[in-house]
């Protein structure tokens, strides 16, 4: 059973069953004491002294180590950004990607992916993921890579149904750039990017950080050149080149303070959770998400899925639709318990 005490870093699980993690994770009291005391500093001290600058800097280097290390990965191919999507447009400005060129991608993407993809004037092929098994996916990304294919991008977890997708097997069959949108597996499942080309981390999901706090991983910083371009680009070198943001010493604080929560047994109790998310959720309704996959489980609504999310929220259920779908999504963390998914069942009954 999951320790009460690891719960109650999470003040929002008194009463809510927070199973939404995979929009926004939840808050810990020590994020946003420590968001808190870094704005009151800043209030009395103000933001314009060196040595905030000084700060910033020295935690955003620390951020960069630490957000690494979740994804498997050296500081030293590290950026801080706003969010997957800002790091998927960094990540395609820097291949130059436009007309004429052509990308493969999948029917399983946010459009935090699939807008810039969109946006960057690229042909861009889709594999059907989504109508197919799990484990068919390689086959179903491969068929769509031709001689013309100058990247392959697609999400390391989907986000519709939670199904894990082969990265790291499509690079080693193809050797093209890969450009992954991590924010589904960030956090919630054991990730080792190093053999991608780009891999995008949200922080605000299952990592429980602030709002608009996320990293990119750049695999060979020196093979690319910035194309989305500020005071980073002129004032430093190596990855540090591609960063944009410059996010507030609270926010920073918060993020630093987030990452301290997490146990080393998060991903084995999430995996538990989502088996028996299943299980529940299965004894009423369709469920969509295979076994054995991340931390996501889809099921179709009995009835109007919106409608449903409202429901369960009246109830202290959080949830969240599919869009385009007549699916419920439910996210599965390691501070997930089995009351949380009778509270679910319960409140759509």
């Amino acid at each position: 059973m999951i320790s009460e005490g690891v719960r109650g870093q999470y003040p929002v699980l008194d009463s809510v069953a927070y199973l939404n993690a995979g929009s926004v994770g939840p808050l810990a009291r020590v994020t946003h004491e420590a968001m808190s005391a870094a704005s009151e500093e800043l209030l009395r001290s103000g933001r314009g002294a060196r040595s905030v600058f000084e700060r910033g800097a020295a935690l955003g280097d620390v951020l960069r180590a630490e957000i690494g290390r979740v994804i498997g990965v050296p500081a030293d191919n590290m950026i801080l950004t706003s969010s997957t999507t800002e790091g998927c447009n960094i990540a395609l400005g820097a291949m130059r990607l436009g007309p004429g060129d052509e990308v493969v991608s999948t029917d399983n993407e946010h459009p935090g992916l699939m807008a810039p993809l969109v946006a960057s004037g690229a042909s861009v092929r889709i594999a059907d993921v989504l109508g197919r098994p799990a484990d068919r996916a390689l086959e179903a990304i491969l068929a769509r890579v031709s001689s013309r294919t100058r990247l392959i991008a697609f999400s390391h977890v989907g986000w519709m149904n939670g199904h894990v997708l082969p990265v790291v097997e499509v690079k080693e069959r193809t050797g093209l750039p890969v450009l992954v949108d991590g924010a589904q597996s960030a956090g919630a499942i054991p990730v080792d990017a190093g053999p991608l080309d780009f891999y995008t981390v949200s922080c605000q999901k299952w990592l429980c950080g602030p709002e608009s706090t996320g990293g990119l991983y750049i695999r060979d910083p020196e093979r690319w050149r910035p194309r989305l371009a500020g005071f980073w680009a002129e004032h430093t070198t190596g990855v540090q080149r591609f960063q944009l943001n410059h996010p507030s010493i609270a926010t920073l604080a918060g993020l630093q303070a987030a990452l301290t929560v997490h146990p080393e047994w998060r991903y084995r109790r999430a995996a538990e959770m989502t088996a028996l998310a299943r299980e529940i959720l299965g004894r009423r309704f369709d469920v969509v998400t295979e076994a054995g996959q991340a931390t996501l489980v889809s099921f179709v609504a009995p009835g109007d899925p919106d409608e449903c999310v409202a429901r369960a929220e009246r109830a202290g259920v959080l949830v969240r639709s599919v869009p385009g779908t007549s699916w419920v999504r439910v996210s599965c963390g390691y501070w997930t318990n089995e009351e949380d998914l009778e509270r679910l069942v319960a409140a759509l009954a």
